[in-house]
């Protein structure tokens, strides 16, 4: 494991940790929990935008489906 070092103020430090006691852990563990949730929220950013552009131009907006195609599964 990589160590960082990030500069903040003072009392949202003593906050974030106060609020990490509350919830029993420790500020590190709550930073790497925080670090994993970004990086997976860029994932999944980044998926979303690639499968709109996959469904771009497949459908056709305004246009009447018929019984079949709204009963496709």
């Amino acid at each position: 494991m990589k160590n960082i070092t990030l500069s903040a103020d003072e009392h949202l430090i003593e906050g974030a940790r106060e609020r990490a006691r509350d919830q029993h852990t420790t500020l590190n563990s709550a930073f790497r929990t925080w670090l994993r949730d970004y990086t997976r929220q860029e994932c999944q950013y980044e998926k979303a935008i690639r499968i709109i552009d996959e469904l771009r131009g497949r459908g056709r907006i305004g246009r009447k489906l018929t019984r079949d195609e709204m009963n496709e599964r």
